[in-house]
């Protein structure tokens, strides 16, 4: 049976199988290397963020015109009616009437959803809170498999915020598919969601829970790194407890170990997680891994649009 994605929500990551997973990177990979200009001309998309974003609201708006489509929306809640007090369900069902797709970052779980269901254009979810960030997760995987050749049987670590890192979770759940064995390494209150390790293990994947890259660091193929995210942490202090525990440097790295061909992510922005020093290694693919948002949601909105090969 074809795989469409045709006026097909992009919520979860849950919501897509092995093969429709490999569709869409097959479609990226199409988009990187041939011109696909013009092929949503007419077509309207709706950016709606009600949470700060560079990378994802720009690589979207920047996907959509290079496929001949316009873009309307925002960046900041402060200039829509929700700072009149209108609700997300009035605001996307108003939106509805003058786009042909929305694409919604908000600080809320299950925001994205709850669009889906009042809307009947099509609703991409760009970050719900703590949650979920699908197209994230597939320019993710666009990375991976673009960098190490493969997406099947890797070891992965991920390391930092896994509570609040709503791209790890979303990654967990797509490599699950893979055959990979996954570390989650981060600071005791920093932990992967309970339901997120339950899933993971009726799925039969290798987890392991870690405070260190000590010892496992040269079992890794890849490095998913995190910032520790102060805007979800309700209180300060907590905050500081955590701040600046864990930090990747070329010195770091060589002096515990790692595989010659170890590739390092990032979703970015980063703060004090991350040194300088990486940049110019081959480890580090997270500006190219930034890039890469480019052809995949390119990839992702034609798809959903119909106007895929």
């Amino acid at each position: 049976m074809a795989v469409s994605f045709k006026q097909r929500d992009i919520i979860s990551i849950r919501h897509f199988n092995k093969e429709e997973l490999l569709y869409i990177l097959d479609l990226a990979k199409r988009m990187e290397q041939t011109d696909h200009t013009n092929i949503l001309h007419g077509k309207v998309l709706a950016s709606l963020f009600f949470e700060p974003s560079t990378r994802t609201r720009l690589s979207f708006e920047s996907a959509m015109k290079r496929l001949g489509g316009v873009v309307i929306g925002f960046a900041e809640s402060g200039v829509s009616s929700v700072a009149k007090g209108e609700s997300l369900s009035d605001s996307v069902k108003i939106i509805e009437g003058y786009c042909d797709i929305i694409v919604l970052r908000h600080y809320l779980e299950g925001s994205a959803q709850l669009a889906a269901d009042v809307v009947d254009v099509p609703v991409i979810n760009a970050g719900d809170g703590a949650n979920q960030h699908p197209t994230q997760t597939f320019l993710d995987l666009y990375t991976i498999r673009k960098t190490k050749g493969t997406l099947e049987g890797l070891t992965v670590g991920f390391l930092g915020d896994l509570k609040y890192g709503r791209t790890v979770h979303s990654l967990a759940y797509a490599l699950a598919y893979f055959g990979a064995e996954m570390f989650f390494i981060s600071p005791p209150g920093l932990r992967m969601p309970r339901d997120c390790m339950d899933e993971l293990k009726d799925r039969k994947v290798k987890c392991h829970e870690n405070e260190s890259l000590l010892g496992i660091s040269k079992k890794l193929d890849v490095i998913y790194c995190t910032r520790i995210q102060k805007e979800r942490f309700a209180d300060p202090v907590e905050f500081e407890k955590v701040r600046g525990v864990y930090r990747l440097s070329k010195s770091m790295l060589e002096e515990i170990g790692i595989k010659d061909d170890l590739k390092i992510l990032h979703p970015l922005p980063r703060v004090d997680e991350m040194d300088g020093s990486l940049d110019k290694t081959d480890f580090a693919v997270y500006f190219h891994q930034a890039r890469n948002g480019i052809p995949v949601r390119k990839a992702l909105l034609a798809a959903v649009l119909g106007a895929a090969e």
